[in-house]
């Protein structure tokens, strides 16, 4: 069964691995304007949007639609939760450290 936890963990670990992604790409990005830069940006944008459609909504939906009413809320809110236990975590770690 699905764990509310593990997804909010990989929507960190996905966010976590864009960004360095992005980081180290930057070193051998060439500097000047074109077409794709900004293509590949909103391609970005795209998919993680329904990356992150899948991991907070996905289960809910589906114990919504099965009649599930109260244990879809409680996975959401679960979700997000730790999801921002871990943004709060993430925070106090640039501001503290």
């Amino acid at each position: 069964m699905p764990n509310p936890f593990a997804n909010a963990v990989f929507a960190a670990l996905y966010i976590a691995l864009i960004v360095n992604g992005i980081s180290y790409a930057e070193k051998f990005a060439p500097k000047e304007d074109g077409i794709l830069i900004p293509i590949a940006m909103l391609s970005l944008f795209v998919l993680s949007a329904a990356v992150m459609g899948y991991l907070f909504l996905y289960q809910p939906g589906t114990l919504f639609l099965e009649g599930k009413k109260r244990e879809a809320l409680q996975f959401f809110l679960k979700t997000v939760a730790t999801f921002a236990a871990i943004t709060l975590a993430l925070l106090a770690a640039v501001f503290f450290l």
